[in-house]
């Protein structure tokens, strides 16, 4: 059976990296790409910055006052996030990693796989020379660098593309997967984040290594079937997840700004029940039904997170909504330690509505991005 191979092109500090684009004269300074909030002239949050800065401290999230500090005895330039033109040069991108893949899935605004498995027939040294070339064509037409991973599937992809940055290149065959899992720190898989490394390390497990000689059966006992399946299962290089578009045919979404960046879930849960709120009745007035429900949340450190769950059966009471997006906010806050700056509702997989509702009996699965 042919191995499939699949590649992850993640684009170097990107917004920053862009603003080097338009001012070269800053190429050589520490650059920091900020979200203001406009509560103060300094106050907001870093939402990226060059390697330069990085150098002196500087992080995604960090508070600008801090960063500022950090920089305060060199010439740095802190710039202000401008989407709109980010957006512009990441559909440039992402229309020329189409071209080198036989399917594509784009992940982020600066990130994407590409499984290109039939058109260099299972080999990952012509993978290698077609992501040279992928790597070439962005430098030449889009003036940007890249780093790339190649592996047997997202999972081995993902973390090698994290592996040389940046301008990185790096493979992963399938019979390097162990060796090149094995060392590194177990907070390199995804999903394993600040509270479930804290576990982990309690239970003696710090590289992926020591996850992967866990048993099995206690990680089930401990984070549940689900995720200490997964866990185990990584470790080890395991992932049969496709690459697929993620779009949606058509959903339904409404996203605010909090009036303050929180972790309170109560706080959060009164702003997105007025979401939901609006969200329903644009279902109503469509009169379709749903059966997933999503929710969308911006961090102070200006990333995105969004989880869905999916239902057997079309639904399109309030209350399900309501309860669903809840549940789904809890858990993503019991994943990460940052506060959220903006949260959002979003409806799709619709179905028309019939006389005759069926109530949600049956849940199949969530699915995370």
């Amino acid at each position: 059976m042919q191995p499939r191979v699949i590649i992850l092109v993640d684009f170097d500090y990107f917004f920053a990296q862009i603003e080097e684009r338009k001012n070269p004269y800053i190429k050589d300074k520490p650059v920091v790409v900020c979200v203001y909030s406009g509560r103060s002239q300094d106050s907001g949050a870093v939402s990226t910055a060059n390697y330069i800065a990085r150098k002196y401290g500087v992080k995604s999230g960090m508070p600008i006052a801090l960063a500022k500090s950090k920089l305060e005895s060199v010439d740095a330039a802190f710039l202000p996030v401008d989407y709109e033109f980010y957006e512009e040069v990441s559909e440039k991108t992402m229309t020329i990693l189409r071209g080198y893949a036989d399917r594509f899935e784009q992940v982020g605004i600066d990130e994407a796989f590409l499984d290109v498995s039939q058109r260099v027939g299972g080999s990952f040294e012509q993978a290698a020379e077609l992501a040279q070339r992928t790597k070439n064509d962005i430098q030449t037409r889009c003036e940007l660098t890249c780093s790339i991973g190649i592996g047997p599937n997202k999972l081995v992809a993902k973390i090698a593309a994290d592996a040389q940055k940046p301008d990185g290149l790096t493979v992963v065959k399938p019979d390097q997967v162990e060796s090149f899992l094995v060392p590194l720190p177990v907070d390199r898989l995804i999903g394993v984040g600040v509270k479930a490394k804290e576990k982990m390390e309690a239970m003696g497990i710090r590289t992926i290594g020591d996850l992967a000689k866990y048993d099995a059966r206690r990680l089930i006992e401990i984070f549940g079937r689900k995720l200490g399946t997964y866990f185990h299962n990584a470790s080890v290089g395991i992932d049969d997840e496709p690459v697929q578009e993620r779009g949606e045919a058509e959903s339904i979404s409404r996203i605010a700004t909090l009036k303050e960046d929180t972790r309170d879930l109560n706080a959060i849960l009164d702003r997105t029940d007025r979401l939901c709120e609006e969200v329903h009745e644009d279902v109503r007035q469509k009169g379709v039904s749903f059966k997933s429900i999503g929710i969308i949340a911006v961090l102070t450190d200006m990333s995105v997170r969004s989880r869905s769950k999916t239902y057997e059966n079309p639904a399109n009471e309030l209350e399900t909504l309501r309860r669903t997006a809840g549940e789904l906010f809890e858990k993503l806050l019991n994943e990460s330690e940052l506060k959220l700056r903006r949260v959002g509702i979003k409806v799709s997989n619709f179905a028309k509505e019939q006389k005759t509702q069926k109530r949600i009996t049956s849940f199949l699965g969530d699915s995370e991005s």
